[in-house]
């Protein structure tokens, strides 16, 4: 495993870009503002992309400077500009409706991360790898894909849902990137698609509830219709 054998500037550098995109996450927790959330989401993938790079260069891994780039130019730009034009549909540019405020949201993503820590630690020595980068790269997989749930369950705007299945996505793809750097471009290429789908069908859902709901607020949702 790469990240159990590095130098102490690699992974110092690792540590600072995975810390760095944790935190880009409780940017979208403490924060009311739509466009908050996509340029958040926008600069972690950013950082993301970097880090693919480094690892690219620390490992050997020529391909990973592939998927820096897709990451860069698919995560970090093309769905920014896709939620931005759904953004702009939308009347209300903010959560209006909140099931907890800000404030509570921050606190409840700081004890999913201390939760995510301690699971980090139990797999680490269960495993028997003594490496605080593997720890890190843990809590940080786990403390995104946990946001993200969070976001997904304690937000109504349906841009929110967006963002938070982009961010726990994030956070696998931050994951597998340290710890599996091997894993074949053609998986990347079609986890970036799936993406771009998953975005492109939100849009269509967003268009449609504001046609025939007025509203984009999973709150005003009380039955399917057919």
């Amino acid at each position: 495993m790469l990240a159990a054998h590095l130098d102490p500037l690699a992974a110092a550098l690792f540590s600072l870009l995975a810390i760095a995109s944790l935190l880009l996450a409780f940017v979208m927790l403490g924060s009311r503002w739509l466009k908050d959330y996509m340029f958040a989401f926008g600069a972690q993938s950013w950082l993301i992309g970097i880090l693919s790079a480094l690892i690219g260069y620390y490992g050997g891994y020529r391909e990973l400077y592939m998927v820096a780039l897709l990451t860069v130019l698919f995560r970090g730009l093309v769905l920014p500009w896709l939620i931005l034009r759904i953004l702009r549909q939308m009347p209300a540019q903010r959560e209006v409706h909140e099931i907890v405020s800000p404030a509570s949201s921050l606190i409840i993503g700081a004890a999913l991360v201390i939760f995510a820590l301690l699971v980090a630690i139990h797999i680490t020595q269960s495993l028997g790898l003594n490496s605080n980068v593997v720890v890190l790269a843990l809590t940080v997989m786990f403390s995104m894909k946990l946001i993200g749930f969070q976001m997904l369950t304690l937000r109504h705007e349906a841009i929110s849902h967006i963002l938070g299945i982009l961010v726990l996505e994030n956070g696998i793809f931050l994951g597998s990137q340290i710890l599996v750097p091997g894993m074949p471009l053609m998986i990347e290429l079609v986890l970036l698609f799936d993406l771009l789908v998953a975005v492109a069908c939100f849009g269509v859902l967003v268009r449609y509830l504001l046609t025939h709901i007025g509203t984009t607020s999973s709150r005003e949702l009380r039955r399917l219709t057919g």
